[in-house]
């Protein structure tokens, strides 16, 4: 008798739970949200520009901002920067993670931690100066849709990274394992997705 294929063996036994029908839905859904954001960034922007036109002539006076908010821009921009970065790092570890059926023991976890909690420490900054610039310029109709659509779509990421946190799979529930890395990649995913197209949102618009 023909021996059986080894990689289905070893998958067989470690459990995995490698539906390409799961995996590829969730990829769509991520990309489907990713598009979706894009495209409403030229309409957000043209909205602005019509507010910008209207209001431009009812301003007696300019906008005045203080250093305070200068330098929260400038961080929040320089930040900015490592986004994206390290959501690619990320997926490249969380990735040989799932693939790997003895990831619980992996050294590569280590590395995945540490690039996560990069990326809640970022997060954080730019929710901080984002959030407290967009207070402070609340009477500016410059662009105020965008910034507005932007903030509140880095907000849900924000709760999307605290729920994969939740969602990460422990060495000590090897019962659930697979079942929970496999919630917490689809939670990671699309969290991803959502901050990707607005970082990106934003980079196009200006």
């Amino acid at each position: 008798m023909r021996p059986v294929g080894r990689h289905s063996v070893d998958f067989k036994r470690a459990g995995f739970l490698l539906d390409p029908t799961v995996y590829m839905r969730n990829s769509i859904d991520a990309l489907a949200i990713a598009i979706a954001l894009l495209l409403a960034a030229p309409a957000a922007r043209a909205q602005d520009a019509t507010i910008n036109d209207q209001d431009q002539t009812a301003r007696s006076k300019a906008i005045e901002y203080s250093e305070g908010y200068e330098t929260r821009a400038k961080i929040h921009k320089y930040a900015s920067a490592a986004t994206l970065p390290l959501l690619g790092t990320e997926v490249w570890l969380g990735q040989h993670l799932y693939n790997d059926p003895n990831s619980h023991t992996s050294s590569v976890r280590g590395a995945h931690i540490a690039v996560g909690t990069a990326i809640t420490g970022l997060f954080a900054v730019n929710s901080v100066t984002g959030v407290w610039n967009l207070w402070e310029g609340r009477g500016d109709p410059s662009h105020r849709t965008l910034r507005l659509v932007h903030g509140i779509l880095m907000l849900g990421a924000d709760a999307g990274f605290v729920a994969a946190y939740g969602t990460g799979p422990s060495g000590h529930d090897l019962v659930n394992f697979d079942s929970n890395k496999s919630t917490h990649r689809t939670v990671v995913f699309t969290t991803m997705g959502v901050a990707t197209a607005s970082y990106l949102m934003m980079l196009i618009a200006k």
